[in-house]
């Protein structure tokens, strides 16, 4: 694992060690590793999102489709169903 060393304002060392100690964190790094991970997320739902947005219309999600989605839940809920 690399290291990266980060200055922080007093306020916000304050900040991270508050959540540290409240949040169940055992070090500043895991509280900083999952603020990461976190914002990875964000930024891949982001791209996700604004993909869907300038894809073509799909075919429209009425009544029909609907019931077509749970036949197939009820489908592979059925004791050995395959799907």
């Amino acid at each position: 694992m690399s290291t990266m060393n980060i200055s922080l304002p007093e306020t916000l060392k304050t900040f991270v060690d508050e959540q540290v100690s409240q949040r169940g964190y055992g070090t500043s790094s895991e509280y900083i590793r999952e603020l990461i991970r976190k914002d990875q997320d964000r930024l891949q739902l982001r791209g996700l999102l604004l993909a869907g947005a300038s894809s073509p219309p799909a075919a429209p999600a009425d009544t029909r489709y609907f019931e077509g989605l749970r036949n197939r839940v009820r489908q592979s809920a059925r004791p050995g169903a395959k799907e």
